[in-house]
């Protein structure tokens, strides 16, 4: 007949589960907390096995390793949650993209002015990208000039991470919020 794995699926790499523990003896945890000694680890598994548990190899580097008894599922689900809630409680910052061209009107670029500027608020980094088309190129001192107005009128809200320059056929600036730093 062959062998019978439990829990061989929901392991991961960082931690061995029953039947994938090879050393000869260990030393055993009751689920309880309390010291079972050292054992060998087939009857540490015996154990584990009658208390319909798993047993969980936690200090691999120590002599003998040690083992616990416990519901190896239910511990996984724990350590997931307290992922969660922890990611849950971390701020993350997007970068938001504002996009002009060189003939852009007043009223346009006040409109991407105040995109950015509740960007900004909101906590987000703002990458403002000017994009050159056809002759353009031949100006981008012209394009430099609009970044550094719009740079200009967001600085009560944000201060320059990265000054105007060219990538390709775009000058490219970013501006990241003063409440953040």
């Amino acid at each position: 007949m062959y062998g019978f794995w439990r829990c061989f699926t929901i392991s991961n790499k960082e931690l061995l589960i029953n039947e994938e523990i090879r050393d000869k003896e260990v030393r055993v945890i009751d689920a309880d907390g309390s010291q079972l000694g050292v054992i060998p680890t087939k009857d540490a598994q015996k154990i584990a096995l009658e208390k319909n548990l798993d047993l969980v190899k936690i200090a691999p580097q120590a002599t003998p390793p040690v083992c616990r008894i416990m519901d190896y599922g239910k511990y996984r689900f724990e350590q997931a949650k307290k992922e969660k809630e922890a990611k849950k409680n971390q701020k993350t910052m997007d970068v938001k993209e504002v996009r002009l061209s060189l003939n852009i009107d007043v009223h346009d670029f006040d409109t991407k002015l105040n995109h950015a500027k509740k960007f900004l608020a909101g906590g987000d980094k703002v990458k403002v990208a000017l994009r050159f088309r056809g002759r353009e190129m031949a100006h981008p001192e012209l394009g430099e000039a609009i970044v550094k107005r719009f740079i200009e009128s967001c600085s009560e809200l944000g201060s320059v991470d990265k000054l105007p320059k060219m990538e390709g056929r775009s000058m490219v600036a970013f501006i990241s919020p003063k409440n953040a730093k």
